[in-house]
């Protein structure tokens, strides 16, 4: 076994670096593209699988060449990608074939901060593992190990953490993403729009983008919808501090003042009830509270928006009368990334009651009613009752948090309230970068005594770990079946198309070892995953064999539309759509949306805007050398005038301040009429820390250190992001 330091630890994933043993770390198999040249030629495999390189998972082909990974295509049969991949999927060969990929399971031998590591077997990891979860259960119960997690890899750790004994389980995609989005529409509808969400933009005659950023936050089957309605002459409408790509083509641009949309949004429901211009047979049908919903708005008038927003009142009118000649066609997206300053359930819940005044919920156009195939689940074992109800969330402070809010298991892993947390796993998130106060993140890991990162490459998360285990990317595993809910109802299969270069393993094979390895593998009563697989096939009426071929089974199309038939029903306690709303009053919250200024940028400061790149997918791809060779760095927008004013020019270089003093790394300046003077803006992911990203490592400037403050939505506990304030200092200057 050998051992080597943080300066090493980059060595753990380069191709050509043995340990201090002098053993290599590649595996025998590892093929890189310049080998593929000596190998026999054996022809060109198709394998359908299923992208991985965001959640969106689209179908898709890989093609292998003699052997060698070659290229990723768009399923054809795939109702998500349409046949058609976005860059970041058509860049995944790219994961395969990274350099610094984590190759063999790692156990720290120093104190967290020395970052020290064994190379280790699989079967040490498992039992070091076991043993300390072991005593942690000993000491602090079951519940004191929590697992964050993103996306499908995770069901299997989900599976055995619940059999150890343990309810908590989050993903940042709740608290820093989507979870004010969906719980604005459950208080409003009953339900959430899902993911993939349930919008019929290709449908759309009028779509109404407040912040949401389509074609640059790359969802494969909205972008090329968002096409389809431009191509069909659809009207848009674009609200935002920056002219993003969407806004490009947009019939109405509005360049809002940064925290105003909720002004915004209720200006535009005025317009529409005081003109009459909402559905009103729509409303009459399906609505609860409409007459106090309307005299709250009675204030909210275009020209107590305008010193508010920056939107004169006739452009407020205007669009406000577009969005209603096309209803119920008309579509105000629900967004993604809706974290933004603490009111963020409430903002949603506004763009709810906006498309139901359009009458929109369940029309073409619209949002649809999805479909899914009924697929059942294994028949597993019951799981052990927890003792304790989950650490997140104590005496329901956050009343309306219908999932687990992760930043509540990190201040409990803190404070040790209500209970103590003590092991961590963290599977396919990089917390560092995902959470916001990453000081807050390494306070409480600090308090573990047991931390396990499952990773593909060395991220700043796997730096803190306790052990590292390595994952093998989604071109070389199986991950559980996707039953989607969507417009048409399909089910699809993620599988190998190569084998992994080193000892990485898939996230199935480790949840059931380390299952087996704490004496819980009557939990896993399946052999492999693709037994699994069968039995639940085989269960549905399917057979794994063919969907093995094809990568995509599909279900019987069926209406999506209330005009088709599909009955329009509200899981909210009256029944309806409720536009007052009688559950918020009675926990002490506004019935209706209202709207509160938020803290001004200080003199000489910038409000700190950032969001995505249609090349790259959080913080996880930057290491691709396919996709970084597209974008290898960011950049900050700042407005050309206040460039100028600061005697910057695009492409120098230079540091971002916080309001706490926090610095950045270096990061160019993209000095553009694109965005307001008040805020700058950066693509999230970049300036990374860890060592062991060779080629991305302090590349660009990290939005996610300059983070340090949030304001918490008091109805499901999301942290808003979009409340630090930053000033730029030129490179040259720096002392």
């Amino acid at each position: 076994m050998s051992s080597f330091t943080r300066r090493k630890f980059l060595k753990i994933s380069a191709a050509t670096v043995t340990v201090a043993s002098g053993a290599a770390v590649l595996s025998k198999h590892s093929v890189t593209p310049a080998q593929a040249a000596k190998r026999p030629a054996t022809g060109v495999q198709r394998i359908p699988t299923t992208c991985d390189i965001c959640f969106w998972k689209c179908g898709a082909i890989a093609s292998v060449r003699d052997g060698v990974l070659w290229k990723i295509e768009g399923n054809p049969d795939d109702p998500l990608s349409r046949g058609r991949l976005c860059p970041r999927g058509t860049g995944g060969v790219g994961a395969h074939f990274d350099p610094d990929r984590l190759r063999r399971p790692l156990i720290r031998r120093s104190d967290r901060g020395r970052d020290a590591w064994h190379e280790v077997s699989w079967d040490e990891a498992f039992a070091y593992i076991a043993k300390k979860m072991h005593a942690i259960k000993a000491a602090h119960g079951p519940e004191a190990v929590a697992l964050f997690s993103h996306g499908i890899g995770g069901n299997f750790l989900k599976h055995t953490l619940k059999a150890f004994g343990t309810p908590n389980m989050a993903a940042p995609s709740f608290a820093q993403c989507r979870g004010p989005r969906d719980t604005g529409f459950r208080l409003t509808f009953g339900e959430d729009i899902g993911s993939p969400e349930r919008t019929d933009i290709k449908n759309a005659q009028c779509l109404v983008l407040i912040g949401s950023h389509l074609g640059e936050n790359m969802h494969n089957s909205q972008v090329q919808e968002f096409a389809d309605a431009v191509g069909n002459g659809a009207t848009v409408i674009v609200a935002d501090p920056r002219f993003s790509i969407a806004a490009g083509k947009a019939k109405h641009y509005l360049p809002i003042k940064p925290g105003t949309d909720l002004a915004l949004l209720l200006a535009w429901m005025h317009v529409l009830v005081q003109e009459g211009l909402y559905d009103k047979e729509y409303v009459a049908k399906h609505g609860f509270g409409f007459e106090q919903f309307a005299a709250r708005l009675a204030t909210f008038t275009p020209e107590w928006a305008y010193p508010e927003t920056g939107i004169a009142p006739d452009v407020i009118r205007a669009t406000a009368r577009e969005m209603a000649r096309h209803k119920p066609a008309t579509l105000v997206h629900p967004g993604r990334h809706a974290t933004w300053y603490g009111d963020d359930a409430q903002r949603s819940r506004a763009i709810a009651l906006l498309n139901a005044l359009l009458g929109s919920w369940g029309s073409k156009g619209g949002f649809y009613t999805p479909a899914s195939m009924d697929v059942p689940a294994y028949p597993y074992p019951a799981y052990p009752k927890p003792a304790r109800p989950k650490v997140d969330n104590p005496d329901h402070r956050y009343p309306f948090a219908h999932e687990t809010i992760t930043t509540g298991i990190r201040e409990a892993t803190i404070t040790g309230k209500p209970y103590p947390v003590k092991g961590w796993f963290v599977y396919a998130t990089n917390l560092l970068q995902a959470l916001p106060n990453e000081q807050e993140t390494i306070k409480a890991i600090q308090n573990l005594d047991l931390l396990v990162v499952i990773d593909v490459v060395p991220s700043e998360i796997a730096g803190w770990a306790d052990v590292v285990l390595p994952e093998s990317v989604y071109l070389e595993r199986h991950d559980d079946l996707n039953v989607e809910l969507f417009r048409e109802p399909f089910v699809a299969l993620r599988q190998p198309v190569v084998e992994p270069p080193g000892e990485q393993k898939p996230n199935w094979w480790m949840a059931k070892r380390l299952a087996e390895t704490l004496g819980l593998g009557h939990f896993y009563p399946w052999k492999d995953i693709e037994e699994y697989f069968a039995h639940r096939l085989t269960a549905a009426g399917l057979r794994y064999e063919e969907l093995k071929a094809k990568g995509i089974l599909r279900g019987a199309a069926a209406p999506i539309y209330a005009a088709d038939g599909v009955p329009l029903t509200f899981e909210t306690p009256s029944g309806k759509i409720e536009f007052y709303s009688p559950q918020l009053e009675q926990a002490g919250f506004d019935p209706v949306p209202v709207y509160r200024k938020h803290e001004e940028p200080p003199p000489g400061a910038f409000r700190l805007l950032f969001g995505r790149s249609p090349v790259h997918t959080f913080s996880r791809t930057q290491t691709n050398r396919v996709l970084a060779d597209m974008m290898d760095e960011n950049e900050i927008w700042v407005n050309a005038d206040v460039a100028r004013r600061l005697e910057l020019k695009s492409g120098e270089y230079v540091r971002l301040r916080n309001q706490d003093n926090v610095l950045s790394n270096r990061i160019k300046v993209k000095a553009t009429q694109r965005i307001r003077p008040d805020c700058v803006y950066m693509v999230h992911g970049f300036g990374h820390t860890a060592k062991g990203l060779r080629h991305t490592y302090l590349k660009g400037a990290s939005d996610s250190q300059l983070v340090t403050r949030y304001a918490t939505d008091p109805l499901m506990g999301g942290t808003g992001m979009n409340v630090n304030f930053v000033t730029l200092e030129p490179e040259a200057t720096r002392v």
